[in-house]
């Protein structure tokens, strides 16, 4: 592997002059760049000037979910072993993180080094805003710019599309909304020219129609796609890894699996971007701390009286907004606990030390389990 070629080969992927200064100190060690395209346990399938190749990431593995490998990344590879290994991480642009379905309120890192951030909405199934609302927030959070795609839209009257479009615009302010269909091309033109050159993540619920999206995109069958379910409507996990896909033109996109849970994750600042403009009628209320609830001089309450503010958007906010406080209260909670548990493990490790020093028999180091 020749990591002096990595410009011309990796462009395609992302690569730049930001990340080569990046890389500088482990092209020093004879590491070689490369972009991770998908994980498989302790494995991963990664793109190098030289071609892809399966490498292992246990060197790189770590306790915090935050940190561990996943697609998207920029990483630095030995090639001197056989497998080959993960050494480090380049620093991550963007991330796009959710809540686990974990009782220990873990983050999972979906995509990295992303810039756009696509919901795929079915435009042939009645749509869920609140959850469209709670994608967008997440997309926000990471840094990336958010896009709502409608697909199958070949599938819908055009009356009923411009419903959708609308209901989708407003709940998404600021955010690009387009409709498309992969089967008749609608739309395709426009969403191949703005991920042209791009890294982009689609993210949505099972049988949205990523994978067939990702399809017409690349212009093969590299994924596999299958119909809905009649008895429901609901979509099959066809894809099982997030799995990084090179455009035609240039770019990359990351085709995700199906995702039923849209958990919060230290996303206030996101929560903020999809509901600005209840934002900006709070800076009007009376009261700073107004909670929107019951004070008198409520702007936000005047506007859900006058209509100008949907109920169904107050209520949204005011959910998103509980538990992103919940999940931040938790792993607050954790992060105490364990560095309680870290500063026992230490303590006790001083103490062995200095018995030894002194000469005489060590104390016991006891675990914290102990205490």
């Amino acid at each position: 592997m020749n990591s002096s070629t990595s410009g011309p080969a990796l462009a395609g992927y992302g690569w730049n002059a930001s990340l080569a200064a990046d890389f500088t100190p482990y092209a020093a060690q004879g590491y070689v760049p490369a972009r991770i395209l998908r994980v498989y346990g302790n494995l991963c399938d990664a793109v190098t000037p030289d071609g892809t190749v399966r490498a292992d990431i246990a060197p790189v593995t770590s306790p915090d979910p935050l940190r561990w490998v996943c697609t998207g990344d920029w990483a630095a590879l030995d090639p001197g072993g056989d497998p080959v290994l993960v050494r480090a991480l380049l620093p991550r642009r963007t991330a796009i993180v959710r809540n686990t379905s974990s009782k220990r309120s873990e983050g999972q890192v979906l995509a990295a080094n992303v810039d756009h951030v696509a919901v795929a909405v079915p435009a042939d199934a009645e749509p869920d805003l609140g959850r469209l609302e709670r994608f967008l927030a997440l997309a926000w959070e990471s840094g990336a710019e958010p896009l709502v795609l409608f697909t199958k839209c070949d599938l819908v009257p055009a009356p009923e599309l411009e419903h959708l479009l609308s209901d989708a615009e407003s709940v998404a302010p600021g955010v690009t909304v387009l409709a498309v269909s992969a089967s008749t091309g609608m739309g395709m033109d426009v969403l191949t020219a703005v991920l042209t050159g791009t890294t982009t993540v689609f993210v949505g619920q099972s049988g949205a129609g990523k994978s067939t999206l990702s399809n017409a995109l690349v212009g093969d069958e590299v994924q596999d796609v299958r119909a809905i379910r009649d008895a429901d409507g609901k979509g099959r996990h066809t894809t099982t890894t997030r799995d990084m896909l090179l455009l035609p033109g240039g770019g990359v996109i990351v085709d995700t699996p199906g995702v039923r849970g849209v958990g919060m994750w230290d996303a206030q600042t996101g929560v903020g971007l999809v509901f600005s403009e209840i934002e900006e009628l709070a800076g009007a209320c009376r009261f700073h701390d107004c909670s929107h609830t019951a004070e008198p001089g409520c702007a936000v309450l005047e506007a859900v009286a006058d209509g100008t503010l949907h109920q169904r958007r107050l209520e949204s906010y005011r959910k998103l907004l509980r538990e992103n406080a919940w999940i931040a209260s938790r792993t607050d909670a954790r992060l105490r606990a364990e560095q309680r548990r870290e500063w026992k493990l230490r303590t006790a490790e001083g103490r062995m030390m200095t018995g030894l020093k002194r000469g005489g028999p060590a104390p016991r180091a006891r675990s914290p389990r102990d205490r």
